[in-house]
């Protein structure tokens, strides 16, 4: 059973995009890859968020899945959550966190709907 997290990162003036790019160009996201029982690790841009094409978006998603509760515990006791911090902080961004349990169970009246 996974656990998948979504966290959305806001700032101001294009620096949640800044912050995933730092996560992403000083290695920290494929460390987190790595781990364990990471799934999943990617951010997005929420789509109505482009401005034109000037790279100043306020938010991004991030997309955090995990086996299960131990491999995010043992995520959390990692020295990459203070880099993470302290990116946060240097980037001044405010999350939002929704947190989902996957039962791995596609309801047969939903596969109709699935193209593959």
């Amino acid at each position: 059973m996974a656990i998948t997290v979504n966290l959305r990162y806001t700032g101001k003036n294009g620096a949640a995009q800044a912050f995933a790019r730092e996560m992403i160009s000083s290695g920290t996201v494929e460390k987190i890859r790595a781990e364990k029982g990471n799934l999943r690790y990617e951010y997005y841009l929420p789509f109505g968020e482009e401005k034109s094409g000037d790279d100043t978006s306020e938010t991004i998603l991030l997309i955090d899945s995990w086996e299960n509760q131990q491999a995010i515990d043992l995520h959390h006791a990692t020295p990459m959550m203070k880099t993470i911090a302290d990116l946060r902080e240097k980037y001044d961004l405010h999350m939002t966190i929704e947190r989902f349990v996957s039962d791995d169970k596609i309801p047969e009246g939903d596969k109709k709907f699935i193209r593959r």
